[in-house]
Order: structure tokens, then C-alpha cells, then sequence
């Protein structure tokens, strides 16, 4: 289990900073919603703790696609006016705010939707005004490597802390925005503040799918209970939602850098 959480998410990171170079922020943006990492946390937690568990942690997570939100909005404000450290600091401050309340909330699938659509909706509102930003140029290897190495930790420490935990943090805790922080950051280092807020905006449109796999997982957790049955329904739904989304990160010019 240690050995797929350590590479799956370096593997992850790889493919979106790829596809940031090859295609710009908006895809990178937009492939970073699926659930990479919050979809193998909840699996581990489905088979050490049992499917009702993983069908709450789901609801929970579900309900934290706010905290995303506020994290996304927070950071690419702030990111325009300030280095990574403040724009970082600012993100998760507003992710742990946020995040706190949500565990507040009464364990209830109906509530945690609405909550996750009425996020996505507003979202958009709160972040700076679309800019043009250059297409990525070629990462090295020491930073691609530093990117890996970061999404490695994060995962393994919120995976840790999840399964220490009641259902409602297990949650919210699955859902932290692990791929959101380490492009965001590494990004704003290397291809500034515009390229980040084209990203963040396209990560919005792809958290469609997040919201897709927590709510038909967490049903099928509930009235089937066979994990592996309601991890496949959870997969194609989201893989439904976000083929219907591919034109979402096209909205908009994205200014290539010269061959």
C-alpha cells in the first residue's frame, strides 16, 4: 500500500506538468480536479476500515470540495500580489477555515452535493479576472523531481492522518488539495502568477468530476456495499463527467510560447 501511495501521485504530477507544457494551464488545470489522489486514500480506507466508513469519509469529502474552492480562490488572489510563501500560507488558511466548519456539518449526502455544487458555482466569481499567460516552458529535472518528491509527502502524511482520525476529517482530509498545492506553487515559481490563475480557474471546471466520483461513491458504498462494484461505478461516472467538460479549458485564448 506505502509503495503505490508513494508513486502514484509523483506519477500524477508528471503527467499534469507534461501536460502543462505540452497544452498550457488550462488542461493542466482541468486534469488536475479528477480525483488522483483523494480516490486511493478513500480505496485504502475502504478495505482497512470497512465500506460504511468509506461511504462517510465520502460525504465528507464531498462537502470539502468548498474547502478547495476557498483554497483555489484565496491562493490566486493573493498569488497576484505576492510570492508563493504568502500566496501558500493564504490558500490553506482559508482550506483550514473553511474546512473546520464543513466538519460541522451533518453526515448527509443530499446537504454535501448541494454544498459541493453551490461551490463550484460561486467559485468562479471569486477569483481575479482571466489573463493572458504564457504556455509552460520545459521543467527540469531537479524541479520535476522536487514536484514529485512534495506530492509524495503530502499524500503519505494526509493518508496517515486520515486513517487516525473520525469519518468527518478521514474526509475532508482526502479531499485536501494535494495536486492543487504543489502545481500551483512549483508553477507560480517557475511560470508566474497568470499562469497559476488560468490553471486554478481550470481546476475549477475539473472539480465536476471530483464531485461525480464522492457522491456515486459514497451511494453505491451505502446501498451496495461491494467495494470493488462501487469503485467502478464511481470511476466511470467521473470519467463521464469529465468528458463532458473537455471544452471547458479551451474557454478563453492561452498565449503559446515561440517554438
Amino acid at each position: 500500500m506505502l509503495a503505490l501511495k508513494l508513486a502514484l501521485v509523483p506519477l500524477v504530477l508528471l503527467a499534469l506538468t507534461l501536460a502543462g507544457m505540452r497544452w498550457g494551464p488550462r488542461v493542466a488545470g482541468w486534469l488536475t480536479g479528477l480525483p488522483a489522489v483523494a480516490g486511493p486514500i478513500l480505496l485504502f480506507l475502504a478495505i482497512e476500515r470497512g465500506a460504511p466508513f468509506a461511504a462517510q469519509a465520502c460525504i465528507a469529502a464531498l462537502s470539502a470540495v468548498m474547502a478547495n474552492a476557498a483554497f483555489i480562490a484565496a491562493y490566486s488572489r493573493v498569488c497576484l500580489h505576492a510570492r508563493w510563501p504568502a500566496a501558500a500560507a493564504a490558500g490553506l488558511l482559508a482550506w483550514a477555515a473553511t474546512a473546520l466548519a464543513l466538519t460541522r456539518l451533518p453526515a448527509s449526502l443530499p446537504l454535501a452535493l448541494a454544498v459541493a455544487l453551490a461551490s463550484l458555482a460561486i467559485a468562479p466569481r471569486l477569483l481575479p479576472p482571466p489573463r493572458t499567460a504564457a504556455a509552460s516552458p520545459r521543467t527540469g529535472r531537479v524541479e520535476l523531481g522536487l514536484r514529485m518528491a512534495a506530492g509524495a509527502l503530502l499524500t503519505v502524511v494526509v493518508t496517515v492522518s486520515a486513517a487516525r482520525i473520525g469519518t468527518a476529517w478521514s474526509g475532508v482530509l482526502t479531499a485536501f488539495p494535494v495536486l492543487t498545492l504543489v502545481m500551483a506553487v512549483f508553477s507560480q515559481r517557475g511560470q508566474g502568477a497568470d499562469f497559476v490563475v488560468a490553471m486554478q480557474r481550470a481546476t475549477i471546471g475539473g472539480l465536476y468530476s471530483f464531485i461525480a466520483f464522492f457522491a456515486t461513491l459514497a451511494l453505491m458504498l451505502t446501498h451496495d456495499g461491494r467495494i470493488p462494484v462501487s469503485f467502478a461505478a464511481a470511476l466511470a461516472a467521473t470519467m463521464g463527467v469529465q468528458w463532458s467538460t473537455r471544452h471547458r479549458p479551451r474557454a478563453g485564448a492561452v498565449a503559446r510560447a515561440p517554438d
